[in-house]
């Protein structure tokens, strides 16, 4: 999958913007923070919302391994238990994060990764209101008008996913294009099961869904034409 995230380590006074591991949790909005070489208890609240973030995002990649067990499983009582497992290390780093964003209110990723989680478990309220967080503070922050975008997929609000792929098309097409792969699964899950969303209106989103590939597509053979051989 190409959501493939990886985390590096950052110094402290910087929060780059980077994406988790693994084809099954596409979960992380940040790479850890770089920590001080003092005791823990003499941090800033600056240091120790860094601090809480790192245990968050140790959680979360447990999470992504439970869910990767989960999606290589064949037996149901099994696939059932590793997904347990990922919810409650999701549920774990819910605390964390929630703790760093009090901590320090401005912390961006932490919000972002707040939302990631309560997405994971299902809480799609909790989760906008995160994500939401994450943007006042920083409105360019595009991993998470993608991954807010998703979370508005959980709850059929087509429109909203229109706007954010719209917006991020201009100012970010990997995440753009991320938005779509994940648009198409969800048309999968919604062609086989498509109760919550307007059967009309589940066509129609359909159909604006393959024309922006198409379009993406175009855009991008015309960005970068193959090389004739001489």
């Amino acid at each position: 999958m190409k959501k493939n995230r990886s985390y590096r380590l950052v110094s402290i006074l910087l929060v780059m913007p980077l994406w988790l591991v693994s084809n099954a949790s596409r979960a992380s909005h940040s790479g850890s923070m770089g920590l001080p070489s003092v005791p823990r208890e003499q941090f800033t609240p600056e240091q120790e919302a860094n601090a809480l973030f790192n245990d968050g995002l140790a959680y979360q990649h447990k999470a992504a391994k439970f869910e990767k067990e989960a999606e290589s499983e064949t037996d149901a009582k099994k696939k059932a238990k590793w997904e347990a497992k990922a919810r409650d290390k999701h549920e774990d780093s819910i605390k964390k994060f929630t703790e760093a964003t009090k901590k320090n209110p401005q912390h961006y990723p932490a919000w972002g990764n707040l939302g990631y989680a309560y997405r994971k478990i299902g809480n799609y309220p909790a989760s906008l209101e995160a994500y939401g967080k994450a943007l006042e503070i920083r409105p360019d922050y595009t991993p998470a008008i993608e991954y807010r975008a998703e979370a508005y997929l959980g709850q059929n609000k087509l429109d909203e996913v229109k706007s954010a792929y719209m917006s991020l098309f201009s100012t970010d097409r990997p995440r753009a294009d991320e938005l779509v792969a994940a648009v198409e699964k969800w048309l999968e899950k919604k062609k086989a099961d498509p109760s919550g969303v307007d059967p009309a209106k589940l066509e129609e989103f359909s159909k604006w869904a393959d024309e922006r590939k198409q379009l993406a597509s175009q855009v991008s053979s015309v960005m970068n034409p193959k090389t004739q051989p001489w």
